[in-house]
């Protein structure tokens, strides 16, 4: 990068009377004697008096800003010196920082601070050669990016490209957080600083990124779309390819088959040495005016497999990855053991009839959904998709109907053949079998396998059922997990720092997209494995903020803790003992199938809270945990009961409540399972009404958290009657068939206490 002023950060500070030396610097604590400034919070990101408060409490705080650590204090003073108006200043300070930085950062990944590199350089640039903002930010992109490779550039543009709204917002809740305060201290004025600054920058150039990008990719890449490939039985599969330039060479490539209409990671992944190929869903790209959701996705992902092996740029190996659905289509293709397919990625795989759906047997309104969104080929339809509060209250207007559960598109008023077909296989039959691998076909698979998951995944029991079926039918499988506090949308938007109001361990905040290339160097490459996939299971202990390895999900825990559901207690609140009762005793509970008052009812949305209510559930609480205990894994249980149905539909949820009271959920969503599928998802059977009776099941969702002592284990056990879910009224016919007026008997249960749960902890 051409310098505009050529100096030290000791000179930039002089400037604005901060001159100060590094051994000076290094003898001041990080939070010295913070001082308090008077500052008047705007009301909006909006305000026309924003800039200038903002400018005015940056000049007020560099004079005196305070920092131990050097490299913070460059950060933090070009932070301060941008939004005080100083931009050469604030260009020679980042220099400065990265002049330290360069050796420190030698291998890693580029960072996000090189944004405001780019930033200050331009405004540096307009300041001082008297041009516009955007003739001064188009030169220090182009300074940039050429001396950067293929995936810091990447890397770069892609952040680039995030919305202005992202930091409006952050920037507008701590605006309405310092409104009721008259002063601020230094740490909260750098940080308040820092959010301004990230919300103007990416305001200023956010209209220039585009073509720049676009110019960019070009340069780097060679994107060939509209590639139309052939299946055995006449259809036309779209195809994406992107490439990247200035090389003959041929190179492995990386596949996505998915059923949405974009490029997705094609370019990520040419930025990191591959062919990045996109294949769609026959009827997605191709005009033809449906789509069938799994179907053929598998026979057509071999088709694709093959193409690319035989061609020029191919050097006959092939990685397929995915999230979601292009998850269940690596595994699709993988059933069909095509030999240039060499290894598979997926994160948050879709596995049809055990988790997408359906989960626990139990269909789920979403899956209407869903299904009737991707089989819509109109894009001007998209934005109903998305409408949560219109699907609310069809789910809710269902809900109060009584109608069959068949009829769901009828009551919503747009008939779904494919939903439809999905309700006529209630079992895991020949159907769903035939979608992904099954049994023993999980025993041919010896390609190296990496899952990723998250224990608040909605998807965590596909995840799971790919990985312990494909160890349980090949045990020397080559098939790595990695399981956090996670949801399914990490991999496009990256761990979060806070998750639905639960404060996530440093230690989990990792780049998993990057970790997925790093291990597609390992097998394709030859890279060394990273170092964070250190055995079959890898996890991240909530907690206590580190990760740990096993050789199996049986490897994480050793040993269990059983509680015993007690009938002690009052109300809805019971106890969870570790002794079982000296006397017989059952606790008795009665759901009315037929009372619609609860149609407004929604599972609660935080992760932590501080209080808990049941909805048709039984809460059971521990006596307060004497010392640390670690429940790393998949819990079970069984459940001694009577009951006056043939069939019943239950959710299992469990929290830790901390000392303090607070209570934090340790999976979500809530397990739920349709007790007539919980032995056998492919048989039906159904229970014994009004006998004693025993069911015996293993939970599709694990967790792992450091219980700290004095926390309790929370078990809440409910029956699963919801307006987005299936309404099983226990006859023990099709549950798609009953109606409200086969539920005119209430569900009358006695849940025995010789029923227990497994915990597995380690001590």
């Amino acid at each position: 990068m051409t310098r505009v002023v050529r100096a030290t950060w000791m000179i930039a500070a002089c400037r604005l009377g901060v001159c100060v030396s590094l051994s000076f610097l290094t003898m001041l604590p990080s939070r010295a004697a913070a001082p308090e400034f008077e500052f008047h919070a705007p009301a909006s990101t909006s305000s026309t008096a924003l800039a200038a408060a903002m400018r005015d409490l940056a000049e007020r705080v560099l004079p005196v800003y305070q920092e131990a650590d050097p490299d913070r204090y460059l950060a933090n003073v070009s932070a301060l010196q941008m939004v005080a108006g100083n931009y050469p200043a604030a260009d020679v300070s980042r220099q400065s920082l990265r002049d330290r930085r360069r050796r420190l950062d030698a291998g890693r990944p580029i960072s996000r601070a090189w944004i405001f590199d780019i930033y200050a350089y331009a405004k540096a640039v307009q300041a001082e050669n008297k041009v516009s903002f955007a003739d001064g930010f188009i030169r220090s992109f182009h300074e940039v990016l050429a001396r950067l490779n293929d995936q810091d550039a990447f890397a770069i543009t892609r952040w680039l490209g995030t919305a202005a709204s992202v930091y409006q917002e952050d920037l507008q809740k701590a605006l309405d957080k310092q409104r009721t305060s008259d002063s601020i201290d230094q740490p909260a004025a750098v940080d308040l600083i820092w959010k301004y600054l990230s919300f103007d920058a990416y305001r200023s150039f956010g209209p220039l990124v585009a073509p720049l990008v676009a110019e960019d990719d070009r340069r780097r890449y060679t994107v060939e779309e509209g590639v139309q490939v052939k299946t055995s039985d006449g259809a036309s599969i779209a195809v994406l390819v992107v490439r990247p330039n200035g090389s003959a060479k041929r190179y492995p490539a990386l596949l996505e088959f998915t059923i949405y209409d974009s490029q997705n990671y094609a370019l990520e992944c040419a930025s990191h040495g591959y062919v990045g190929v996109v294949a769609y869903t026959r009827g997605v790209r191709t005009g033809l005016r449906t789509v069938v959701p799994y179907q053929f996705d598998g026979e057509d992902s071999r088709t694709v497999i093959d193409w690319i092996a035989k061609q020029s740029w191919s050097d006959g190996r092939v990685g397929m990855f995915g999230d979601g659905y292009s998850g269940f289509a690596a595994w699709a293709a993988a059933k069909r053991l095509p030999s240039a397919l060499k290894a598979i990625a997926t994160s948050a795989a879709n596995a049809p009839g055990v988790d997408m759906s359906m989960a626990g047997g139990i269909f789920q309104n979403s899956g209407y959904r869903w299904s009737s969104y991707v089989t819509n080929t109109k894009p001007s339809d998209d934005s109903g998709y998305y409408d949560d509060a219109s699907w609310r209250a069809l789910d809710q207007k269902w809900y109060r109907s009584g109608k069959r559960y068949r009829d769901l598109g009828r009551v919503y008023g747009k008939a779904n053949a494919i939903f439809i077909r999905w309700l006529n296989h209630p079992s895991y039959d020949r159907y769903w079998q035939n979608m992904i691998p099954y049994r023993e076909q999980f025993a041919r698979i010896n390609i190296p396998v990496l899952t990723t998951t998250g224990y608040y995944a909605g998807s965590e029991p596909g995840a799971l059922y790919y990985f312990t079926q494909h160890h349980k039918y090949n045990p020397r499988a080559n098939h790595t997990l990695l399981i956090g506090p996670y949801d399914d949308g990490v991999m496009h938007q990256g761990p979060l720092a806070m998750l639905q109001g639960y404060e996530v361990d440093s230690a989990a905040l990792i780049d998993l997209r990057e970790l997925r290339y790093q291990w597609f160097d390992h097998v394709l490459k030859g890279a060394a494995m990273p170092p964070l996939l250190g055995d079959r299971v890898n996890f991240e202990v909530m907690g206590a903020n580190e990760w740990r390895h096993a050789a199996s999900l049986e490897g994480m825990a050793k040993g269990s803790l059983r509680f015993y559901l007690d009938s002690g207690g009052s109300g809805d609140k019971h106890r969870l003992m570790q002794r079982k009762a000296s006397r017989p005793a059952a606790l008795r509970q009665t759901v009315s199938l037929t009372d619609r008052s609860d149609f407004a009812w929604t599972a609660p949305a935080d992760f932590i809270s501080t209080s808990l209510a049941t909805h048709n559930a039984l809460m059971f609480v521990s006596d307060p945990m004497p010392k640390t205990t670690e429940f790393n894994g998949l819990f079970s249980g069984r459940l001694d009961f009577t009951v006056n149905k043939m069939d019943m539909d239950m959710n299992v949820t469990l929290y830790e409540q901390l000392p303090g009271g607070d209570y934090v959920y340790l999976f979500n969503p809530t397990y739920e399972f349709r007790a007539s599928y919980a032995r056998d998802r492919v048989t039906r059977h159904l229970l014994k009404a009004g006998e004693r009776q025993e069911l015996a099941f293993k939970s599709e969702r694990m967790t792992s958290r450091r219980l700290l002592p004095g926390s309790r284990l929370i078990m809440i056990l409910g029956l699963s009657k919801r307006p987005d879910r299936q309404i099983n009224y226990g006859t023990g016919a099709d549950v798609s068939e009953e109606t409200i007026a086969d539920g005119k008997a209430p569900i009358k249960i006695q849940w025995h206490n010789d029923s227990y749960i497994d915990i597995p902890v380690r001590r």
